[in-house]
């Protein structure tokens, strides 16, 4: 079978590999339908190995090279003994974490803080850039009827995005800002819409970004580099992101709440000036979360989080109990994950049209999915 194998910094290879052998009583065989490029993945195309094992992982013994892949909706085809979460000729979403299901996270009902966690298609035998890919029976979520294997391949970058503003505690009618429109910053502003948020502002450098993230819906969406604001009051403030005082960011959204700034504040950026940018814009009490990796550490202003008492979370993938609830939210139609999506590519070109394309920082693409299926 045809699959996508990742070898090390920019080597990543379209080959043929064997099929999978014999199932596990607890194990299915999928046929990946759709999987979506991650930002993990890109990462690890950039900047060489950090999630992907180099060495036998401790949960399952896998290293590279790498079947790549862990956003996928995927049809059933086969199934172990023992298994009853779904049959073949089922449609599901695949959550990709691996767990021991011993320790002490595992067992308190928080397998994404499993110290041994695995993930499919990053440091498993199997990934959805495949023609088929072998997954244990907890990672099946299968489909509402109404849900599209579109919208399912969007499932995992959706929760990703959504537990960050669980973990923010947002509810009806407060002020929220998303710094960073890829893909998950995105998402988790339309799931903080579905939530019934009053306001929800962007802030976002990309002009690209900034037109698609606009198209959702959100109330407002600001370029945090080249902003100018002149105030009510005629105060005119140059650009700025650390500085609370001088940041027109920080302004706009203090006039737009009444001189307090907003409920809860998410970075999406990975960076210290996204982050920065939310401590600063968070309000007295506020709430502040980072959802992104850091490829060094911050700078974090812990001053201005303690004079104003406000918190500041941190999060890790998602709760894998909230999948089949963020399902339901998607088959709605409140959640309309499938609006991220801006391009659906065959398995041939992930790397001129998937991966080059999201590594361009002028790239006019926020998610795009492969199909895995020669068909």
């Amino acid at each position: 079978m045809r699959a996508v194998r990742y070898y090390g910094k920019r080597d990543v290879r379209l080959e043929n590999v064997p099929r999978p052998g014999k199932l596990g009583p607890r194990e299915a065989l999928v046929k990946p339908k759709l999987c979506g490029i991650c930002g993990t993945d890109l990462h690890e195309y950039v900047e060489g190995a950090h999630v992907i094992p180099t060495k036998p992982h401790a949960l399952n013994g896998s290293m590279v090279p790498q079947i790549i892949g862990h956003e996928m909706s995927a049809e059933v085809v086969e199934v172990g003994s023992e298994v009853t979460t779904a049959k073949p000729g089922d449609r599901v979403a695949v959550m990709p974490l691996l767990v021991c299901g011993k320790c002490e996270f595992c067992r308190r009902g928080l397998q994404h803080a499993c110290p041994t966690q695995a993930c499919t298609g990053l440091s498993a035998p199997w990934g959805g850039f495949a023609e088929y890919c072998v997954v244990p029976d907890y990672q099946l979520n299968v489909l509402p009827d109404n849900v599209t294997w579109e919208q399912g391949a969007v499932v995992e970058t959706a929760a990703v995005g959504a537990y960050a503003v669980d973990r923010g505690g947002v509810t009806g009618g407060e002020n929220v800002l998303i710094a960073g429109a890829g893909p998950i910053g995105a998402l988790a502003a339309l799931y903080a819409m579905a939530l019934g948020a009053g306001n929800v502002w962007v802030s976002e450098p990309n002009p690209i970004r900034r037109k698609i993230v606009q198209d959702l819906g959100v109330t407002e969406v600001f370029d945090p580099i080249n902003m100018e604001f002149r105030s009510a009051k005629g105060r005119e403030l140059g650009s700025g992101l650390f500085d609370e005082a001088k940041s027109p960011l920080v302004e706009a959204l203090r006039e737009r709440t009444d001189g307090l700034g907003v409920d809860v504040a998410i970075d999406c950026t990975g960076t210290e000036a996204g982050l920065a940018s939310c401590i600063n814009a968070v309000k007295t009490r506020g709430r502040v979360v980072e959802s992104a990796l850091h490829v060094k550490p911050p700078v974090v202003d812990m001053y201005n989080m303690v004079w104003k008492d406000a918190t500041l979370e941190a999060t890790w993938a998602y709760n894998i109990h909230e999948w089949p609830r963020y399902l339901r939210l998607i088959a709605t139609g409140r959640f309309p994950v499938e609006k991220v999506v801006t391009a659906k590519i065959p398995l041939e070109d992930i790397m001129d049209k998937g991966f080059e394309v999201l590594t361009d920082p002028k790239g006019n693409a926020t998610k795009i999915l492969v199909y895995p299926d020669a068909d």
